[in-house]
């Protein structure tokens, strides 16, 4: 692939989305469609890119990869017009092949564009197709095949006979080309029909017409011709995607007893023996190990999680958790946490830029923020590191084999020594020599009969 490139054709502008962002920001499973695309680029190993981009350039640019160039289509004059809009990265590409894909089509994969491009190459076509065939073909342009089998023309559904109509190989607007082939081409095509509109067909006609070879490749996977155009083909292109997800876990031994509300985004990975329930969520380039159980009604998002963890409905969030942590229900993992192995943490508890040693334990009721926290260390109910003074954040040591006790508070910045206790509603501000016991409250004052007296002077029963 050195001497090949990408265009990338994303100039919509998400009307019938009903968004005010472009189109190609809508998400599929978490990702925006051009994403897809551009990923599925680069592990083909097309790495020299260009994205044609009309309104909303500055938002689509920000998803696009570092190295990616940006040609501007001020006016919608159709597919051709916005590949003229990138006539400058195509002269510097001459001599190669360029890959034309639709922003708003995910289902592109690296497979089917390293495939159609050896065929493309084997042929000797100065323009490749990429064809697919579909149930329903109503709305597509329909694939019209030579006698050889080669590329004759490509008809659209309202200038078909009633026969073309019934042919099911459709274009599915990603085409490999000759850059040379198509520069010459674009400057034959015109805008004389009833859109006022430059096609990209049109050029495919026009190198034909040269007398050069045009074909069309015939993908495995028919969903390659997917887009959207609203919500409810964005939900379908969702519903595919989860599906596709879905199989391949279960294909790797991942158990999933019922599948409602469970979304894992297709960069995720999850081991073997592992059980996912339902209303679980798994974002990002997460990984989760083998025999877990992960929820219900959880979120896992770019987080490790070890082997033999489980995760009641919980929020993990850019953490690690090593083997055989128990979280849940109802807690919150923050971002920068590791949470060593057999650490268990129950209800209402919360983690922020945390590190919390093997064997540690908080049972509920709890906030651990900028700490680093020992080995079969003992959070009591209501223990708070106090980390905020108002200004900037402190953090808060804690050695090994600490017991904290109940309504503990924490104020950083502070150290607690191996082996001490704190008594149950000590506030702490000071550092706490090892193996010491702190008892940091007011004396307990008892006023014998004072409540009587209020109600007798205030008149309250």
């Amino acid at each position: 692939m050195e001497k090949c490139c990408a265009l990338i054709l994303a100039a919509g502008d998400g009307k019938r989305m009903k968004s005010k962002h472009p189109k190609v920001l809508c998400q599929v499973l978490f990702r925006p469609m051009i994403s897809w695309v551009t990923d599925a680029c680069r592990h083909a190993g097309v790495q020299q890119l260009c994205a044609v981009l009309g309104a909303g350039a500055e938002e689509v640019r920000s998803v696009l990869p570092q190295n990616c160039k940006i040609a501007l289509q001020h006016e919608r004059l159709g597919t051709g017009h916005a590949v003229m809009c990138a006539r400058e990265f195509l002269e510097e590409h001459r001599g190669g092949d360029v890959l034309i894909l639709c922003g708003d089509a995910p289902f592109i994969s690296s497979r089917l564009i390293e495939q159609s491009h050896h065929y493309h190459c084997g042929k000797g076509n100065a323009v490749t197709v990429i064809s697919a065939r579909v149930a329903d073909p109503f709305g597509y342009g329909r694939i019209l095949r030579a006698a050889d089998g080669s590329l004759e023309a490509i008809v659209e559904q309202r200038d078909a006979t009633e026969e073309q109509k019934n042919i099911c190989e459709i274009n599915s607007g990603a085409y490999w080309f000759a850059v040379d082939a198509l520069l010459e081409s674009l400057e034959k095509i015109g805008c004389s029909n009833s859109q006022g509109e430059y096609y990209l067909t049109d050029a495919v006609a026009a190198v034909r017409l040269a007398g050069k070879r045009a074909d069309a490749y015939l993908a495995e996977d028919a969903d390659a011709a997917l887009g959207a155009n609203d919500r409810k083909g964005l939900q379908k292109l969702n519903q595919v995607a989860r599906r596709r997800v879905l199989d391949r876990l279960m294909s790797e031994g991942v158990d999933i007893p019922c599948e409602d509300g469970i979304l894992v985004d297709e960069r995720a990975s999850v081991g073997r023996d592992t059980t996912l329930l339902p209303g679980t969520i798994i974002r990002g380039a997460s990984v989760v190990g083998e025999d877990c159980v992960i929820g219900p009604g959880s979120l896992i998002e770019n987080s490790t999680v070890g082997n033999g963890c489980v995760v009641d409905n919980t929020e993990i969030l850019s953490s690690e958790l090593e083997d055989e942590v128990k979280i849940g229900p109802y807690c919150r993992v923050r971002p920068g946490s590791r949470l060593c192995r057999k650490v268990k943490i129950g209800n209402f508890v919360e983690v922020k830029n945390a590190v919390l040693g093997e064997g540690t334990k908080s049972a509920h009721l709890t906030y651990i923020g900028d700490a680093d926290v020992g080995a079969n260390v003992n959070f009591g109910c209501g223990v708070v590191v106090v980390n905020y003074d108002g200004w900037q954040k402190h953090r808060t040591t804690v050695g090994d084999n600490v017991f904290l006790g109940c309504n503990t508070n924490l104020v950083a910045p502070v150290k607690v020594g191996d082996n001490s206790y704190t008594a149950a509603g000590s506030t702490v501000t000071k550092d706490v020599p090892p193996d010491s016991l702190v008892i940091a409250r007011a004396p307990e004052v008892v006023k014998e009969g004072r409540i009587k007296q209020m109600r007798e002077k205030f008149g309250k029963k």
